[in-house]
């Protein structure tokens, strides 16, 4: 025993928490060579569609696009080696870009790696914290709500791109966004359109020829030397973006491999500057937290196996701590790159390993090349990754079908995250989603009495003299005064109440409190009342709670039958029923 708990101190962080959980299921069920190839050509695919994205996902959000790059080499490779999914693939997201870019806006490239770092550790601690089943709990119109909503705005800020606008400054309000795109339209580019069509044709038609060769390297690979053949003078990588290397300066991503660097630079780092970031971090997080195990789930259901909830986080977390100090920004699972990972036949997370050390080569060795890709063409892939992203079919079925008030939070979650933000809009709809589900909850418990004046088959079951009581369902604050209103109904010639409980499962303190309230008005009104069957739950917060000690009106009894016999004994026995109660005090 004392060597089990040696061996799993030595696999796990100091505070017990999972640690590279994917790898060593990985390995223990037994690794060959034939595993080894399978990975190295899955990493090769899932490296190809990740270079163009890396770029595009870190000019989206406005910052140059080696740091993309860079995401993708730290912490695809960190979040592989300790991660909880075998074949989760991790870098920048489309997600992020709705958060990221208004950090970058207000608190420049600096603030951003320090947001993220800030985030990797708010992600260790809740995987630390075991919170990785908590993400379980977000009903589904929110996150397809906000997942809509980062669509739509992802999509909205490529126009400028697509089209070839010229936008000064953009604002950080999404309306204020459009207006200023709207403002530049007579700036429009035929040939940036014209690229950005050629993309876009290229990207849907290529699957439907083949999916050996991933869509993103054909599709840009060929429009991108199309451009360069024919001298078209679109803007690309080259032209947008440069880099001074010992006082020489260069064109595109600098061929370099991502080296350390504090995350906040010059500016030191202070109590104040973490107290300003310490709201983007936390969204950060969350959103981190959200599509990473969103996407562990799906990779679950894709391959039959299992991911580790609480280790995945912390892996997540270590990535996002990691990759700021070699100039990456934050970083998640990536679903679309998951997906083709496993498509393409990956075993373990060597494969997201070697992913990220074609990513590395590519910067190393095609920098120059990747310098001539057009910035419309990289747009048209975004647009085409935020179309998949919005799920508009299934949207408009949840629309369709579901209820009312999951609608009425679905379309919530998308305003907000359009107009405002991704961290208020699932603020917004997690209260809103609980606040229906507890209403609800609430139309579940239903309370019958039954009393000398009814005229049914449970009256006939009654002595006379005797009311019986039952309630249906959890006894909790949404229903707890409604469940005990009914009492006040109770006839004056009733000595006695049966209150049954044998179908209550739960009940909480404001529950208790309401039912204390109406044993209360019941001995103010000078009746007994046996409490019968309550459930282990419920009987265990009525032992605490003393009630049968403190209450001298108040009886138990296992069921309604024993109930029943104990209500005609007080009933036949006391006929002063009314003296043998306590006096009530004035």
């Amino acid at each position: 025993m004392a060597g089990r708990r040696k061996v799993r101190a030595g696999l796990s962080l100091p505070a017990g928490v999972p640690l590279a959980v994917a790898l060593r299921r990985s390995f223990a069920t037994g690794y060959d060579l034939g595993a080894f190839g399978a990975d190295l050509f899955a990493g090769l695919v899932v490296g190809i569609v990740a270079l163009p994205l890396s770029m595009a996902l870190a000019i989206a959000v406005g910052v140059p696009p080696q740091h993309g790059l860079y995401t993708a080499v730290v912490a695809g490779t960190v979040a592989a080696f300790t991660g909880g999914s075998k074949f989760q693939v991790t870098g920048p997201t489309a997600a992020f870009v709705v958060v990221l870019a208004p950090i970058v806006s207000r608190f420049g490239l600096s603030g951003l790696l320090t947001a993220g770092l800030m985030a990797g550790m708010l992600l260790v601690a809740m995987g630390a914290a075991r919170l990785g089943r908590l993400v379980e709990f977000i009903p589904h119109p929110v996150t397809t709500g906000f997942t809509a909503g980062i669509a739509t705005v992802i999509a909205t800020l490529q126009l400028k791109d697509v089209l070839g606008l010229h936008v000064g400054r953009m604002p950080d309000r999404f309306p204020e966004k459009v207006a200023a795109l709207w403002a530049a339209r007579g700036s429009a580019s035929l040939v940036e359109c014209g690229v950005a069509a050629a993309t876009l044709a290229l990207l849907l038609l290529a699957p439907r020829l083949t999916r050996r060769v991933p869509a993103p390297l054909v599709a840009i690979g060929a429009v991108t030397l199309a451009v360069w053949a024919l001298g078209v003078p679109a803007d690309t990588l080259g032209t947008r973006f440069h880099t001074t290397i010992d006082g020489r300066e260069v064109a595109g991503i600098p061929p370099l491999p991502p080296l350390p660097r504090l995350p906040w630079g010059d500016t030191p780092l202070t109590l104040r500057l973490v107290e300003k970031l310490l709201p983007a971090a936390f969204a950060i997080a969350i959103l981190g937290a959200i599509e990473s195990l969103l996407s562990a789930v799906i990779a679950d259901g894709m391959t039959g196996k299992r991911h580790d909830p609480d280790a995945e986080l912390v892996g997540q977390g270590l990535a996002n701590i990691a990759a700021p100090f070699f100039g990456g920004i934050a970083a998640t699972g990536a679903l679309a790159r998951t997906a083709t990972n496993i498509r393409a036949g990956a075993r373990s997370p060597l494969a997201a390993v070697v992913h990220a050390a074609v990513v590395l080569a590519s910067i190393l060795l095609l920098a120059h090349i990747v310098s001539y890709v057009p910035m419309a063409s990289l747009a048209a892939l975004l647009l085409v990754i935020a179309w998949n992203m919005s799920e508009v079919r299934h949207m408009a079925h949840v629309l369709r079908v579901a209820p009312k008030s999951d609608v009425f939070v679905l379309v919530t979650c998308y305003v907000l995250t359009v107009a405002f933000d991704m961290v208020l809009a699932v603020s917004v709809g997690i209260v809103l989603a609980a606040l229906l589900f507890m209403g609800r909850m609430a139309e579940l418990t239903q309370a019958r009495l039954v009393q000398e004046t009814d005229d049914d088959d449970a009256r006939r079951l009654l002595p006379r003299g005797v009311a019986f009581y039952e309630i249906r369902g959890p006894l909790f604050f949404g229903a707890a005064q409604n469940a005990m209103g009914a009492l006040e109904a109770i006839a004056a010639d009733v000595k006695v109440v049966i209150l049954g409980l044998g179908r209550v499962p739960v009940i909480d303190a404001t529950g208790l409190v309401a039912l204390e309230s109406a044993l209360e008005r019941l001995r103010r009104a000078r009746k007994f009342v046996i409490v019968a069957g309550p459930l282990p739950e419920p009987r265990r917060i009525f032992e605490k709670a003393e009630l049968e000690a403190n209450l001298d009106h108040v009886l138990f009894a296992d069921d309604v039958e024993q109930a029943q016999e104990i209500a005609v004994d007080l009933v036949t026995l006391n006929p002063n029923w009314g003296a043998a109660l306590p006096p009530v005090a004035a």
